[in-house]
């Protein structure tokens, strides 16, 4: 039997078990789209796709690229960062005429580092019913695949293209424990490097998530110090869009024992374990019978 038949049949009542759900008039419906596979779109959305009056989205031709894969043809209006003011009134005016309006961007959520949050506002100021069909986000991929381990997460987009207006809001940053979420374009991605290495602690892990659900997906993590040559390791570092996570900063006491353990390897290439602790306690100001054990954990290693 073909596994696939069965998927196929089975898909069937599910899209009519969507149908039948609510989706009100006078709505606009902030709607994800896919980051780069078209397969990861949601059943729901394809419904409202369908079913709304009109798609105001970031780019035309991308958005209507996007609805001919899925065998759709809607009225397009451009909404984008240099007309959300206007086209937000235009919309108002449709959505009280009782129309159904999809929000989109070229990919991922709107309003997440991408137009839309204008138009949401005015929308919502109007007294109309916004409604938000969750789906592909870069930035929680990315943090999902990351493997940092940490209950808080800051997220911060774009950063700044001018170096020193980069450098003030990094700086901004450096105290924050959350994990700290960034996109960078690829052209950019070896500047935004060396300014994190500038600011922030080498120990610190951080995580390179390009061209996310795409053919040429990668997913790579090391120490801060250590980012900069793989960048340069390979061209096809340098390629693709990215999301950057950087480990959050470390409790002070964490940080010190982060930083007596480093010295204490690098003592261990050299010395004994006695003498590395003894020096390392000199150093560091750590006690010497802790640094003893942990040296000897290290040299089992």
């Amino acid at each position: 039997m073909n596994p696939d038949s069965n998927n196929a049949s089975g898909a069937l009542p599910l899209m009519d078990e969507v149908a039948r759900q609510v989706y009100p008039a006078s709505t606009l419906y902030v709607l994800a789209t896919p980051i780069g596979n078209f397969a990861d779109i949601t059943l729901r959305a394809l419904h409202v796709l369908a079913l709304v009056d009109a798609v105001a989205c970031e780019d035309t031709r991308n958005t209507g690229h996007l609805l001919t894969r899925y065998g759709l043809s809607k009225k397009l209006i451009a909404a984008h960062q240099h007309n959300e003011r206007e086209i937000a009134e235009k919309l108002i005016v449709r959505l009280q005429a009782g129309e159904r309006i999809a929000l989109v961007s070229d990919a991922g959520t709107p309003a997440i580092s991408d137009p839309g949050a204008r138009i949401v506002d005015a929308v919502r100021a109007a007294g109309l019913r916004v409604m938000p069909l969750p789906g592909p986000s870069a930035a929680i991929a990315a943090l999902s695949a990351s493997g940092l381990v940490c209950d808080q997460f800051h997220f911060v987009g774009f950063l700044p293209a001018k170096a020193r207006q980069r450098d003030a809001a990094l700086h901004s940053l450096r105290d924050m424990a959350a994990t700290l979420i960034f996109y960078e374009a690829p052209h950019r991605i070896s500047a935004a490097v060396d300014a994190l290495a500038a600011v922030f602690e080498g120990q610190r892990q951080i995580v390179f998530a390009r061209e996310l659900t795409k053919l040429f997906e990668e997913v790579h993590r090391c120490q801060l110090s250590d980012a900069a040559a793989w960048v340069a390791q390979d061209a096809h570092h340098q390629k693709g869009e990215f999301v950057l996570l950087l480990e959050g900063a470390l409790p002070a006491a964490e940080e010190d024992g982060a930083e007596a353990e480093r010295v204490l390897r690098i003592l261990l290439a050299e010395c004994t374990v006695k003498q590395a602790a003894t020096l390392a306690a000199h150093i560091t100001g750590h006690k010497k019978n802790a640094l003893y054990e942990r040296a000897l954990v290290i040299k089992a290693e």
